[in-house]
Formats: structure tokens, C-alpha cells, sequence
């Protein structure tokens, strides 16, 4: 009987409809929540709108923020549609070994792909990813190196990220008519959102992030729908990639 209820549950349809809905209001509330945090420091500073820049602790709480309540509403979204389990497989893995080498190729495989992304940009005479505010930010000392460790690379990439866009994302658009079940049609579309959430890195920075996400959803599908080898594989690489920026900072890297 049980097995009967998750089968109907992997197949439940979703309307365009509500899809355009629960896509909007978990898109909204990110984009309000982003907004809100830079506000709340502009009122605290004494709505000095000419001298306000952007400082560590206002990024890292927009950043936690703006994630933690975008899960909260897409949470809500799957759980009332029964789908909450299927789209957020975060049980602990039958075959721990076969997860770890998978989030191991992931990492591998990222990495490369950030290579081939770069070499791509060079020839296509794109201007290159730039990424220094957040890097300068995380590299100021080793205090907000941790917590942008913790807080970013692990909590809102890693675990944030791979919840929204490989789980939440790729679950609404295999339940949508016309796509039912259709994996690498819905993994292509949350890609390319994917890249499009990282506007701010320039269009070089889209086609390398949208080119990661088709990866991490290939990653997901081989380890049969369970997120835990996307959410190790996205949480090393940003931690890597922070890790190099802050010994580049100290000198020990040239």
C-alpha cells in the first residue's frame, strides 16, 4: 500500500499553472529577502543612501537569508503536493561508498568544466568571470573566511542551491504536462536558470554556471535521485575555490 502511494506521488501531474505560481512566489521571496537585508543595514546606518556600501555581514545575511527563506516556501510547496520526500531525496544513502565517489567525480568533473568554461570565454572574447567582491569579502580574515565557508559554500550553495535548483526545479518540471517524467528536457531548462541566477558574474559566468548545473543534474540522475552527491560535489568546489582565494590573499599562492 505504501509502495502504491509513492508511485502515485512520483507521478502526480503538476499544472502550468500552479507551476508559474510556486516558480514565482520561491523567486520572489529570495528576490525580497535579497533586497529587505541591504535595506535593513541602509535604515540602521541612518538611510545614508550616498556613502552605503556594501559590507561582510550584509552579504553573508542576505546571502543565508535569502536562501533559508526560499527553502521554507518551496518546502511548503512540495509538501502540500504530496512530493515532498521524491524532490528532496536527502535520506542517507543506501551505498555511502558509491555516493562519495560520485560527489569525488562531481568535484573532479567541476573543476574541469570551470577550465573548458575559461578557455571557452578566451576564445569567444568574453569578458572574464568576476567573482573578487565576494572572494576580497571571504579573504578578509579568518573569521569571515569560516563563516562564508560554513554559511555560504556549504549552507546556501551546496545544501541551498542543490534543495532549489536540482531538487525543487527539476521535480516541478518532470510533472508538468508535456513533460512528465522527461529528465534531461527538465535538467537542460533549471540549467539554464541556473546560469541566469548568476547574471551578476557576466555572461561568461552564465554559460560555465548553466554548463555546472546540466552536470549536477547528470549527477543526481546517476545517483538515482539522491541530492547528497550534489550537495558534497557543489560545497567542495566553492569551498576549494574559497580556499585558494584566501591562501592567494595570505601570499602562499601566487
Amino acid at each position: 500500500m505504501k509502495q502504491r502511494s509513492l508511485a502515485r506521488n512520483r507521478l502526480r501531474r503538476l499544472s502550468w499553472l500552479r507551476f508559474v505560481l510556486q516558480l514565482a512566489t520561491v523567486a520572489g521571496v529570495y528576490l525580497g529577502v535579497s533586497v529587505a537585508v541591504p535595506f535593513g543595514f541602509l535604515l540602521a546606518s541612518g538611510g545614508d543612501a550616498q556613502n552605503f556600501v556594501m559590507t561582510n555581514p550584509m552579504l553573508l545575511s542576505s546571502a543565508v537569508l535569502s536562501m533559508a527563506a526560499a527553502l521554507i516556501v518551496a518546502r511548503a510547496w512540495l509538501a502540500s503536493d504530496g512530493c515532498l520526500r521524491h524532490a528532496w531525496s536527502i535520506r542517507p544513502p543506501v551505498n555511502p561508498r558509491r555516493t562519495l565517489g560520485l560527489a569525488a567525480l562531481g568535484l573532479g568533473g567541476i573543476v574541469a568544466l570551470f577550465g573548458l568554461g575559461g578557455m571557452a570565454i578566451d576564445a569567444l572574447d568574453l569578458p572574464k568571470v568576476d567573482i573578487s567582491m565576494i572572494t576580497d569579502l571571504a579573504t578578509a580574515g579568518p573569521v569571515s573566511f569560516a563563516l562564508w565557508i560554513v554559511l555560504v559554500a556549504w549552507f546556501a550553495a551546496g545544501f541551498g542551491e542543490e534543495l532549489l535548483y536540482r531538487g525543487f526545479l527539476m521535480d516541478r518540471l518532470m510533472r508538468l504536462r508535456g513533460m512528465r517524467g522527461a529528465k534531461w528536457p527538465a535538467a537542460i531548462i533549471q540549467a539554464t536558470i541556473f546560469g541566469l541566477a548568476h547574471l551578476y558574474q557576466g555572461l561568461g559566468g552564465v554559460l560555465v554556471t548553466a554548463t555546472v548545473g546540466l552536470f549536477l543534474a547528470w549527477l543526481r540522475i546517476a545517483n538515482r535521485g539522491n541530492l547528497w552527491a550534489c550537495i558534497l560535489a557543489h560545497a567542495a568546489v566553492d569551498t576549494l575555490m574559497l580556499s585558494l582565494a584566501y591562501s592567494e590573499s595570505l601570499g602562499w599562492l601566487s
